[in-house]
């Protein structure tokens, strides 16, 4: 049995759905990020980095949404959430999810968690990273509407874990101050994953 570490509005949405579409065996833990929970001694002994995701296996446990997705659909290949049967689209997976987590997502971060970058008394600068936001998220979206989401999934035809990250982070948007609407592809995109049981199922569990 697997133990999934999350909160709600974040990133382990992702992780989440392919546990769902894997139809893995797995518990989950919410974690009130309001009260500090991450920070907690409990579950700093889970994750020293104090974030989520996390997910405890029989082995250990593993972080980092890109490398709970390839987990996920390593362990469970039945549910065909990743082309290990190709290995150059099993890259372009690996390189769309990488791009989400190592770009997208911290121009996202620079919104609310400026003083990873800055000191928390730097209000010019926090104030600047944060008015950027928008630009930066709507120009790395356009990148994806324009090169790297095929269509209708992010592989074509084909589904994958870059399809649940990709839902994931398009989720931000608006909170971002970007209409989705500049981009067609991508919100034909959430509109087919929010249609997806799976998704309804999952996002009863991350409501605010």
């Amino acid at each position: 049995m697997l133990t999934f570490y999350y909160a709600p509005g974040t990133c382990a949405l992702a992780t989440h759905l392919a546990l769902e579409y894997a139809e893995a065996p797995y518990d989950t833990v919410r974690l009130d990020f309001k009260q500090q929970q991450q920070r907690s001694a409990e579950y700093l002994r889970v994750n020293p980095k104090g974030r989520v995701p996390a997910l405890v296996t029989d082995r250990g446990t593993l972080t980092e949404t890109p490398a709970l997705l390839q987990f996920i659909a390593e362990s469970f290949p039945q549910a065909k959430l990743a082309p290990l049967d190709d290995p150059f689209l099993l890259g372009k997976v690996n390189e769309f999810n990488s791009y989400l987590c190592s770009t997208v997502h911290v121009n996202h971060a620079h919104k609310g968690r400026g003083t990873r970058w800055v000191e928390a008394d730097d209000e010019s600068s926090l104030a600047a990273m944060k008015k950027k936001v928008p630009q930066t998220m709507a120009d790395a979206f356009d990148l994806i509407e324009k090169q790297m989401l095929q269509g209708p999934w992010v592989l074509g035809e084909r589904f994958s874990t870059a399809d649940l990250y990709l839902f994931t982070i398009a989720g931000w948007l608006e909170g971002d101050q970007v209409d989705v609407k500049r981009f067609p592809k991508v919100a034909d995109h959430m509109q087919r994953m929010n249609a997806q049981p799976q998704v309804q199922k999952v996002l009863v569990a991350h409501q605010a």
